[in-house]
Formats: structure tokens, sequence, C-alpha cells
């Protein structure tokens, strides 16, 4: 069992001697997750801020600038046309000079002090309609708040009913926290995956891979020797991540590093076993690109980190079962905003530990076939 280990751990060392010695091998590892964990961080969020809008005032009351003033004050919106004809709104949403214009008529303080309703028209450029959306959003947070003003200091009573709403697990409802926790995931399975899949490849087409024909290494320390730098490099790739995301994203982590790192060791030997088996299918560098690259993509789709995996069709959902990633994310969040433990996550983990034990089998059986 010692020279198993000790087999394995000089294989290993020569991976990881061969990954950081090449530049290009360097740059796959450090380079792009760097970039992708600054980009996501703070591009793909589904948070609106300095809307640009306009108004078109046809009223000089009170009650019209006060609510004007709710617009103005808030930091999701930025005003830059004050609009004097109604001509002037179809250039500037036609022309995207402005998302919306915010338009009242001239009655419109005068019903308000008369104890009419009064309207208050919100004109949207709809072409991204999810933008459309959450502006929309915003603007009815700042009409329903003026209401509410307005009926205390006019002494009117307020409806019978209110509704209002508390956000469980992110009261700010900052898509931030969702989405830079998720990007550990996506990341590291980017990374591992392609460390993992090109190994042997490399090794055949440098010819090298015969040399191992003739050591005294079994398939299975030829698997631990190929499985523990990409295990390796993704604790090291996921730490840094997780680390950026509550120290310099302020994402709060309200969980436990062991069921943190327990479910990321199941992920990524889940990855180093998918990898792995690519790696052994294929003879160049170009057909483990080719075939990582395949599995990435759907699996990042198929994840739910974009969109629900419950809004997909019923065959899509069935796919997803044995997409590693999927399990992962739903851990790193819960984790991360729930606090969640180890039995609250127990169907996360143990469909990573069978995908992980079924691909590293399926990849030990492949090396045996091709040494053999």
């Amino acid at each position: 069992m010692n020279g198993l280990w000790q087999r394995a751990l000089a294989l290993a060392l020569k991976e990881l001697r061969t990954i950081l010695r090449d530049p290009r091998s360097r740059f796959v590892v450090f380079g792009p997750p760097i970039i992708q964990l600054l980009v996501f961080g703070y591009a793909a969020t589904f948070d609106l801020n300095n809307v640009k809008y306009a108004v078109y005032s046809e009223d000089r009351g009170e009650a019209a600038r006060q609510l004007l003033a709710g617009f103005s004050g808030s930091p999701h919106f930025r005003l830059t046309e004050n609009i004097q004809r109604q001509q002037q709104i179809a250039p500037l949403i036609t022309d995207r000079d402005v998302l919306m214009v915010v338009h009242l008529g001239p009655q419109f303080s005068r019903n308000l002090a008369m104890g009419r309703p009064a309207a208050v028209q919100i004109i949207i450029d709809g072409r991204n309609s999810n933008t459309a959306l959450i502006a929309l959003g915003y603007a009815q947070t700042i009409v329903n708040q003026f209401n509410r003003d307005w009926s205390q200091s006019h002494g009117i009573a307020g409806p019978p009913a209110s509704l209002q709403t508390r956000a469980w697990f992110n009261p700010n409802l900052e898509s931030r926290w969702y989405f830079v926790p998720g990007l550990a995931g996506l990341i590291v399975l980017v990374v591992t995956l392609a460390v993992t899949s090109l190994s042997v490849a490399r090794e055949r087409e440098q010819g090298t891979f015969d040399q191992l024909l003739v050591t005294p290494m079994t398939p299975l320390e030829i698997l631990l020797g190929k499985s523990l730098p990409g295990m390796l490099i993704g604790v090291a790739e996921g730490t840094f991540i997780l680390l950026v995301a509550v120290f310099w994203f302020h994402v709060p982590f309200k969980g436990s590093l062991l069921v943190l790192y327990s479910g990321l060791l199941l992920f990524l030997l889940s990855v180093v076993g998918i990898g792995l088996m690519l790696s052994s299918l294929c003879t160049t560098l170009q057909q483990a690109l080719l075939g990582s690259f395949l599995f990435m993509m759907p699996a990042v789709i198929l994840s739910g980190f974009a969109t629900p995996i419950a809004n997909m069709p019923q065959p899509v959902q069935w796919l997803t079962l044995a997409n590693p990633l999927r399990y992962f994310l739903v851990i790193v969040h819960s984790v991360f905003l729930e606090g969640a433990s180890f039995s609250v996550l127990i169907n996360q983990f143990w469909p990573m530990a069978a995908i992980g034990v079924i691909s590293l089998a399926s990849a030990g059986w492949l090396f045996r076939h091709r040494l053999y």
C-alpha cells in the first residue's frame, strides 16, 4: 500500500510540475478564474443602477414635485431629460437615450387634493423585458412609498389591506449574493475539467504515455496520480474564489466550512472523474479540448445557475440529474445564505459521490483497457 501511494504521489508531482512549468497551462489555471470572477462579480447582476429616465410633468403642484423627488432621490434612477412636449417621448425611447419616461397629467395634484385617484403613466422601453420588469418594480416601490407618505401627511385613511414584503436569506435582494458564490462552482468546473481532461491526452500526444506502460505502476496508481493534481488545483481555486466572495464582495457566510468543503471535495471528485474519463477516450489534445467543451457548456446551462431547473422541460430536468454542478450550486448557496447543515443537504451530497465513483471507475476501466 505504501508503494502504491509513493508511486501515485510521484506521478502527481510530475503532473503538477508539467502544469506549472508550461506558461500556457499556468495561464489556464490562474488567468481565466481571476478574469471571470471580476467580470461576473461586477457584470452578472440582475440589479439596475443609474437607470436613465425622463420626466414629462404637466403639473407643477406639490404632489407632483413630491413624487418626482422620490425618483430623483433613488439610487436606481438618473434623470437625463425634462420633456416639454409629448412629441419628445418617442425619439428618446426609440434611440435608447432613456429607458423610461415618467408622465404626470395636468390634474395630478388637484385630483389627489380632492381625494380622487390620480394616474402616473410610466412609458418604458420593453425591448429587454427583464430589464423593463425590474425597472417597473423600482418605480412601483417609489409610487407605493409616495402613497403612504401622502396618506399620512393628509390624514387620509389607508387601504384596508396593504402588501408588505419580506425577503428571507437575502433581505436586500442583492443578486451578487447569489452570483458570486455560484462562480466558485462554475470556475472550478472549467479549470479542473481542463486540467484533468488534457492529462492523458497530452501524454499520448507527446509520446510519454508509452513510458507509463513499462513502469510498475498499476491502473489504480495512474488514476490516483492523475486525479490528485486536479483535486489540489480545484481546492485552491475554490478557496480563492470563496475568500474573494466574503472579503471583497462582502457576501455573508452563515454556514459551516466543514459542510462547504465536504461538498467541494465531492464535487471535485465527480469533475475529476469525468475529466479523466474524457481524457482516456481521447488520443490528442484537440480531441480532449473539444470533449471538455462539449461537456462544460451543457453542464453550465443545465446547472440552474442562470435559469431555474423547474422551468425546463421534463426530459431536460432528467438530464440535470447527471450534472454534478447542479448539486454543488445548491450546496454553496445554502451554506452561504442559509447556514444549511449536512442533514439538510444530504440529498445533494450522495448524487455527487455516486457520479464521482461511477466516472472514476469508468476511467479506471478505460485505463486498463488502454494499457492492456
